[in-house]
């Protein structure tokens, strides 16, 4: 799980948003609406979305996230947040602490938590 989050607010526009994850090498950015999570965008939302639809640059966020935010509590066992993402078919996963964001697991963090 990667601790280190990048929250962004609804009208940050696309590549703003594209900008931040280049720079910290992320693949997913949270969306926040005051106090209020609201949506997360992924490399892939770039892909489906905004290439795909030839959307201009300075969509805002609030246009392309996925609004939907799929959560498991960081207590909850690895082989549910497995199945919660097979499940669900994401490869991204907030995870929370009493309902707040703390984390995100990524597909790939499986494979290198079964590399160790």
């Amino acid at each position: 799980m990667s601790k280190v989050l990048i929250f962004v607010n609804p009208d940050t526009t696309a590549h703003q948003v594209a900008k931040m994850m280049k720079e910290g090498g992320m693949s997913a950015i949270f969306i926040k609406d005051d106090e209020k999570f609201i949506g997360i965008i992924t490399d892939r939302d770039f892909a489906t979305k905004v290439a795909v639809n030839k959307l201009p640059f300075d969509t805002p966020v609030k246009s392309i996230m996925s609004s939907l935010i799929i959560t498991v509590d960081f207590k909850e066992p690895i082989s549910i947040a497995a199945k919660l993402m097979g499940d669900k078919k994401i490869r991204k996963l907030a995870i929370t602490d009493n309902g707040k964001i703390v984390g995100i697991l990524r597909a790939i963090d499986f494979v290198k938590y079964h590399e160790t």
